[in-house]
């Protein structure tokens, strides 16, 4: 038997999400233009062949990661926006030796039961999201098992939900990845990822 194991494995984000970047200049003060990324994102993804997610981290104001889905260019299942955001956030951070402090993960649609595990252990305080579970579900994504009144499960365990921030937007991208032919990636179809 074989024992060689990939010594290190990459979930990059693209250079193009630099540009995005370029082009939300100055703070991010508010929910709805936090959210304006995550869209932007999302959308930018879904023109390049991507996933329709998108995802940012806030340190208070200070914006210290974001991700696009990568599951179809990585092959890698766990290659969510919340997921790649949330890591790049954490290497931002421990490079900077800062220690966490009130975060929040901004979301283009609700997690996922992946990425709700990943959020409880996260450390994140807040969580804002657009599309709802059920926009991602119309449109074939199998969002796994979530508990019943999963935002009430973060709230108790002191992570602020806010919800529905730019839901049209944010379902807007979803129906725009339908309308391309996108790949419905899950459990559903364990073909791909």
């Amino acid at each position: 038997m074989d024992s060689t194991f990939a010594q290190s494995l990459v979930i990059s984000i693209p250079r193009w999400v630099d540009e995005i970047l370029a082009g939300f200049a100055g703070p991010l003060e508010s929910l709805e233009e936090r959210m304006g990324l995550a869209i932007a994102l999302a959308q930018n993804n879904v023109a390049r062949g991507g996933g329709p997610f998108g995802a940012a981290v806030f340190l208070g104001a200070r914006l210290v990661g974001v991700g696009v889905n990568r599951v179809l260019d990585s092959g890698f299942s766990i290659a969510h926006a919340e997921i790649v955001s949330l890591m790049a956030a954490q290497h931002t951070l421990a490079a900077e030796r800062v220690k966490m402090g009130r975060f929040s993960l901004v979301t283009s649609t609700e997690p996922c039961c992946q990425c709700f595990g990943a959020i409880v252990w996260s450390g994140i305080e807040e969580l804002v999201c657009g599309a709802i579970t059920e926009d991602a579900e119309e449109i074939g994504f199998d969002e796994g098992p979530k508990p019943e009144g999963w935002a009430a499960i973060l709230e108790r365990r002191g992570i602020t939900v806010v919800q529905r921030v730019r839901r049209d937007e944010a379902r807007s991208v979803l129906a725009d990845y339908r309308g391309r032919g996108g790949t419905i990636y899950g459990m559903r179809h364990p073909s791909v990822g």
